[in-house]
């Protein structure tokens, strides 16, 4: 059964999905003035926001739903990342656009030069995100934890004893919310990074080619 947190982004998740596979259909058209490019890029960069708004918000009244997300396919689950997708992976749709030259065949040296720099600091701050995931996973086994679970066992409850197990389970709670913002901000970042490296057909381009994997992804999990 569904908590109401997990109803809540079930409805939102879908919808959000939805309006994404609208933008797509604009997304892949090809336009003659530049303001059409940037005007969808601003689009989707709002749509992306607006997901991790309302997630964040979400997560906060109920972060472990987000470390096993019923509105996600098990296909999809495969490919999760601490709560979303992998922010190197990105990169790998510039690199396939470019190898089969259906996009980004306009980006220069210099362009090429600065999205690699990108993808080493962001490929460290997965590092950094992956490290802090593993602390939080040791840290359920330290003493307090330990403690915790020793003194319920033994028909502990009720006093210190709840009190002790609320603040234990609260740590771990913020922890997991920390870890879960950090790998969202780097998502964030990467984005942005790529984007900011790229003029508006380039963007559009890529976002495409992101939106398109997302949406496809989705469509091929309801199948299996």
């Amino acid at each position: 059964m569904k908590t109401s947190i997990e109803e809540k982004f079930c409805e939102f998740y879908e919808k959000w999905v939805c309006q994404l596979e609208e933008y797509l259909r604009f997304l892949v058209q090809d336009y003659t003035h530049e303001s059409d490019y940037e005007n969808l890029v601003a689009k989707m960069t709002t749509h992306h926001k607006n997901y991790y708004k309302f997630k964040w918000a979400a997560a906060h009244e109920d972060v472990c739903a987000f470390f096993s997300p019923v509105w996600l396919t098990p296909f999809e689950n495969v490919y999760l990342w601490v709560t979303g997708w992998k922010p190197s992976a990105v990169f790998r749709f510039v690199d396939s656009l470019r190898l089969t030259g259906t996009g980004l065949v306009d980006l220069t040296e210099e362009q090429v030069k600065r999205i690699e720099g990108l993808r080493m600091k962001i490929k460290m701050e997965e590092e950094k995100v992956e490290r802090e995931m593993e602390r939080q996973q040791v840290g359920m086994a330290d003493r307090r934890m330990v403690e915790m679970v020793r003194y319920m066992r033994h028909g502990g409850g009720g006093g210190g004893g709840d009190a002790v197990a609320v603040v234990a389970v609260k740590g771990l709670l913020s922890g997991l919310e920390k870890v879960m913002k950090m790998g969202d901000c780097v998502r964030l970042k990467t984005l942005k990074g790529l984007l900011d490296l790229m003029n508006p057909k380039q963007c559009v381009e890529l976002l495409a080619a992101q939106s398109m994997f997302h949406v496809e992804l989705r469509k091929w999990g309801k199948k299996l």
